[in-house]
């Protein structure tokens, strides 16, 4: 166990060599082996395994990797955790799946060097990670369509943009685990959404559609929902370079996002209910009262709630969400749209990596593996007008990158229609960092918030929601003044 849970100082990305737009950023063509289905080690049960006057040292809603971080570090301090998952898997909004015989994540994919708290995990588990091969054909926008630049260009011209989107970010951010440092200045930068920084930059046609793609599609879907300080502390994050901030996106792990957490949850030793969506989350001072959808009523000395801030107001609370909570669920802070399409396609022999621009029916395309009858793709959809059930559809939205493509099968998530998402990955909206900081991260009584979209440092990645599920762990243990578990035998 790491005995410093103190949140880490961003540290050097590692020296990339040239062509790495494109290439990192998760661009790149990567085949793995089939996924096999998780085998939960945590204790499964039924409702009639409980008696009705259970009370449980901790109740934990919420089966990612915030409620299985807060989980398994509670369990280390002698506390029986009880999580509740309303989904029929463990993960949230990583989801690790398969698709024509070939291993896929169907939510979060990818992680970088600079994020110390995920790759900590990596190493305590021996689980290693995969790079992909670089693509040999690249595309973006150009005079309202799109075609092929040599690699070369593409680097250079799209790091001058970012680098120019980004300019003044190492003054708002010179610590950005701490975001609120230089609190005079982000606050004045808060206000401003991506689409007004764009704006401000007076690029011409072209090359705002280069910029934009990537400001719409992490704002899911339109540049002025997200925060020009969301992507700004990203940037900060990652080492205020081009480099660097690709790179985050560079890794995916072997066995998936859910090898690891599968590993994490065998260490938590908590008892799992699946299919348990909680309706009612009730404190009355002495103790916290969980009601499921069923009915049946769970009660614990302390709660964790690890689930979206999206789907924080589809639960009642008594008493109700602090303003700051109240305010964050109802203006949303995961990504209003996020579709995430697997295809296989055939007329494609090269590896392709594709950038759309604000309004494209995909902000990326690219090039997975090859297989049986073509190639494997994947496609990020900000768009819900484009119907991932729709082959034909998806074909025509294809076909606006590459003409020639046939899409033949499809397997597609809307995170945006997930009950139990109600989005996808955080990204702050204007004025929410001043807003929020630190209050969302503060519990209620007996009652404390776990959530990527909550993170001090990485918003809307895994390493976010590690952080604030050591973060909450650590507040339950106030809580209980680390009291040994009344269930232990």
């Amino acid at each position: 166990m790491n005995k410093d849970r103190r949140l880490p100082t961003a540290s050097a990305p590692r020296r990339l060599p040239r062509r790495t737009v494109l290439k990192a950023g998760g661009l790149t063509a990567l085949a793995v082996p089939a996924a096999t289905a998780p085998a939960f080690a945590s204790s499964l049960v039924s409702p009639r395994d409980e008696a009705p006057d259970t009370v449980h040292d901790v109740i934990v809603i919420g089966a990612g990797y915030a409620g299985v971080t807060a989980a398994r570090e509670l369990r280390a301090k002698g506390l029986r955790p009880l999580i509740l998952e309303a989904r029929d898997r463990i993960g949230g909004r990583t989801f690790t799946s398969t698709f024509l015989d070939q291993q896929i994540e169907v939510g979060a994919q990818w992680i970088g060097p600079t994020q110390p708290l995920i790759n900590a995990e990596l190493k305590r588990y021996g689980i290693g990670t995969l790079s992909g091969t670089p693509p040999t054909r690249l595309i973006m926008p150009s005079g309202g369509g799109f075609k092929e630049f040599p690699p070369d260009e593409v680097d250079a011209r799209y790091g001058d943009l970012m680098n120019r989107l980004f300019e003044g970010a190492q003054d708002l951010f010179p610590r950005p685990t701490d975001p609120l440092y230089r609190k005079d200045l982000v606050a004045a930068a808060d206000g401003l959404s991506l689409r007004d920084r764009l704006d401000r930059l007076r690029l011409s046609a072209d090359d705002e559609s280069w910029l934009s793609g990537t400001t719409a599609g992490y704002s899911g879907g339109s540049s002025a929902t997200g925060a020009y300080t969301a992507l700004a502390q990203w940037w900060s994050l990652a080492g205020y370079n081009v480099a660097g901030y690709e790179a985050v996106m560079s890794q995916r792990l072997s066995g998936g996002m859910t090898g690891l957490l599968q590993a994490m949850l065998d260490d938590a030793g908590a008892t799992l209910r699946l299919n348990s969506p909680v309706v009612s989350v009730a404190d009355d001072g002495g103790k916290v009262k969980v009601t499921v959808r069923s009915g049946q009523v769970h009660q614990a000395r302390a709660v964790v709630v690890a689930v979206p801030v999206n789907v924080w107001k589809s639960i009642t609370f008594r008493p109700g969400l602090p303003k700051a909570h109240q305010a964050a669920t109802a203006q949303g802070v995961g990504v209003p749209y996020s579709g995430k399409l697997w295809m296989q396609v055939s007329g494609l022999s090269d590896r392709v990596a594709a950038r759309g621009a604000e309004g494209s029916p995909f902000t990326t395309l690219l090039s997975q593996a090859n297989v049986t009858g073509g190639q494997l793709m994947v496609g990020f959809n900000s768009l819900p007008v484009l119907d991932g059930a729709d082959t034909g559809a998806v074909q025509d939205a294809v076909r606006k990158f590459l003409p020639d493509v046939r899409v033949l099968k499809v397997l597609a998530h809307d995170w945006g229609k997930d009950p139990y998402s109600q989005g996808g990955w955080a990204l702050r909206r204007p004025g929410q960092l001043i807003a929020q900081l630190p209050a969302i991260q503060q519990p209620q009584g007996r009652v404390s918030f776990a959530s990527g979209d909550i993170a001090t440092g990485w918003v809307g990645f895994v390493e976010g929601a590690i952080e604030s599920g050591l973060r909450a762990a650590q507040q339950v243990l106030k809580m209980t003044k680390g009291a040994r578990s009344l269930t232990a035998s």
